[in-house]
């Protein structure tokens, strides 16, 4: 039988029990797989779900910051202030237009100020360190994180709990998938031994294609005991959100991508 677009795994260990909050990374160097729209939209469906989230703008180009309404210009303070010690994590965090999500934004002075941060003491250790003190009342934290391996993403890998990974369903990213997984092993042997994998999400999936269901079992096969059975369709909705400063699940609640999303969250807390 083959999975329908939103399916839900079997239940298995909630994310929510690994930490008090835990943090889950958003990751995958390669651009365009549907990373930050994941961090937004399922850190909008964790919290319509009753489970308040703080989602952490770590890249550059902010878009997780405009997508969710706020213009990263106008923000007085950014995660670079948290980064360097010059603000504290309740002085950055930032409210959204949806009850129980906030943000730490970022801007895209945090491109230039990553050369800063390198010569920092304890420089991989910089979010995790910011996160000693979670806001009260935040169950989890997720990280948007830039489509690199840089020093800002090692920061998330090394402050988190366990990583997500969005893969586009084309064969170029699969290769990325490969060296990432290198990577979380490198990660896990020498910073943070406890960095576990909540999964790889397949974004962009059209059922119409068959290249998609080509990628997918690929992936399957690679990766048997990473791939959430939720897949995230190809969407018209989930690409126009963001120009209007909302996540999916606010912009359209009914189509095929909030629903998929909402799916998503629900397996992460069954798994």
């Amino acid at each position: 039988m083959t999975p329908d677009v939103g399916s839900v795994a079997e239940a298995r260990p909630n994310i929510l029990a690994t930490s008090v909050p835990p943090v889950v990374a958003v990751v995958n160097q390669k651009g365009g797989v549907g990373k930050t729209t994941t961090a937004i939209n399922l850190a909008a469906a964790m919290a319509e779900v009753g489970h308040p989230t703080l989602l952490i703008d770590l890249d550059p180009q902010a878009n997780s910051t405009s997508g969710l309404g706020l213009d990263p210009a106008r923000a007085r303070l950014n995660v670079y202030h948290l980064l360097t010690g010059e603000a504290t994590l309740e002085q950055v965090v930032q409210p959204t237009g949806v009850d129980g999500l906030t943000l730490v934004p970022s801007h895209i002075d945090l491109a230039g100020g990553e050369i800063e941060l390198a010569g920092m003491p304890d420089r991989e250790a910089l979010l995790r360190n910011a996160l000693a003190a979670p806001p009260p009342g935040v169950e989890l934290v997720l990280v948007d994180c830039p489509p690199s391996l840089g020093l800002l993403t090692l920061n998330a890998l090394v402050a988190a709990t366990s990583m997500l990974i969005p893969t586009q369903c084309e064969y170029f990213a699969l290769e990325g998938l490969r060296h990432l997984m290198y990577t979380h092993q490198l990660v896990r042997s020498r910073l943070n031994p406890k960095l576990a994998i909540a999964g790889i999400v397949m974004t962009q999936f059209d059922a119409r294609t068959t290249l998609a269901w080509d990628v997918l079992a690929t992936v399957r096969r690679t990766h048997p005991h990473h791939v959430l059975e939720t897949l995230i369709p190809r969407n018209v909705r989930i690409s126009e959100a963001p120009s209007h400063g909302k996540s999916v699940i606010e912009y359209d609640p009914t189509c095929r991508g909030a629903a998929a999303y909402r799916a998503l969250a629900k397996e992460l807390l069954e798994r």
